[in-house]
């Protein structure tokens, strides 16, 4: 066997460890071009952090854990308007910690 074909049998080796694990551990940035999508299942669908503990971020924000919950909304009532405020700011404010609005 030549060197380029030992070459090719150890990386098939490799791989075929690899798919056998059934998970694929990213240690460096994963960089996807200009007109690349993610394409997921149609089944049972796909997570992005699969625990609360795990952090998010986007557009360039800092990545948070998931955030707590946030009390009922408005009812019928009492003060709506200083409830309603008061909930329209909370919900931005979670927003704001994914970076999903500036």
């Amino acid at each position: 066997m030549n060197p380029l074909e030992q070459r090719v049998a150890a990386l098939e080796e490799r791989f075929d460890k690899l798919e056998k694990i059934g998970v694929f551990a990213v240690y460096k940035d994963l960089q996807m071009q200009d007109g690349v999508n993610v394409q997921t299942g149609t089944t049972t669908g796909t997570k992005i952090g699969t625990g609360t503990t795990e952090k998010v971020g986007f557009h360039g924000i800092t990545p948070v854990v998931q955030q707590g919950a946030l009390s009922n909304l408005v009812t019928g009532g009492g003060d709506n308007d200083g409830t309603a405020r008061s909930r329209c700011n909370a919900i931005t404010a979670v927003l704001k910690a994914y970076g999903l609005i500036a």
